[in-house]
């Protein structure tokens, strides 16, 4: 798996673009707090780059070290630092509940890791904190199959329904659980009318505003 993601990073063009996704900026934008944020499989750093521009903490990892490469590259061009880790999130030892928001775009793991990271992740966020979430739904196979060019998983175990994230956070109050048509435009692999399952959720507790 690795392999196949340093291979796909390793063009100079930023394959997924260099615009953050638009529901992680729509929810971002509305954050009024200097936020600590975590990115998992974060890939070439085009949301991680934008959370840092908008003066938040950023630490950001993959187990792609072209990704780190690009990311690292995208942050330099826009004048911002961001933290990027190479390993998978067992080996990097990060405290629990020491993360005001993550954000997983597009972040699809295997059937058999999926529910576990989903909830090693959720450890990793303090009380009252978020977790803003887009990813290919079931339903977008058939559309991928009609255009390739949409992207997205090619099998069905690997994508979400809206049951399966609220069992993955059932410790998170949800605030968005939805499924929707949208329109991608993010590089060279997510192009065209897709189907997503958009999630926010907030752990135990409620101070702060969204």
């Amino acid at each position: 798996m690795k392999e196949f993601w340093d291979n796909r990073y390793s063009s100079d063009e930023y394959v997924y673009g260099k615009e953050p996704n638009s529901f992680y900026k729509e929810y971002l934008d509305k954050i009024n707090y200097s936020a600590n944020i975590l990115f998992p499989a974060e890939g070439e750093g085009r949301n991680a780059v934008y959370a840092a521009k908008m003066g938040h903490s950023v630490l950001a990892f993959d187990i792609s070290s072209s990704g780190k490469d690009k990311a690292l590259r995208l942050a330099k061009d826009s004048g911002v630092t961001i933290e990027y880790l190479v390993g998978d999130l067992k080996s990097l030892n990060l405290k629990p509940e020491s993360f005001d928001i993550a954000v997983l775009t597009s972040a699809h793991f295997p059937p058999n890791l999926r529910q576990g990271l989903h909830r090693d992740i959720a450890a990793l966020i303090k009380p009252d904190g978020i977790i803003i979430l887009e990813g290919f739904s079931v339903n977008n196979l058939q559309i991928r199959r009609d255009n390739p060019e949409v992207g997205g998983p090619d099998r069905e175990d690997m994508l979400f329904t809206k049951q399966m994230i609220a069992d993955d956070f059932s410790e998170f109050e949800i605030i968005t659980l939805e499924e929707v048509d949208t329109i991608l435009n993010e590089g060279d692999l997510h192009n065209g009318k897709g189907k997503v399952i958009r999630f926010v959720g907030r752990k135990l507790g409620n101070n702060k505003t969204v």
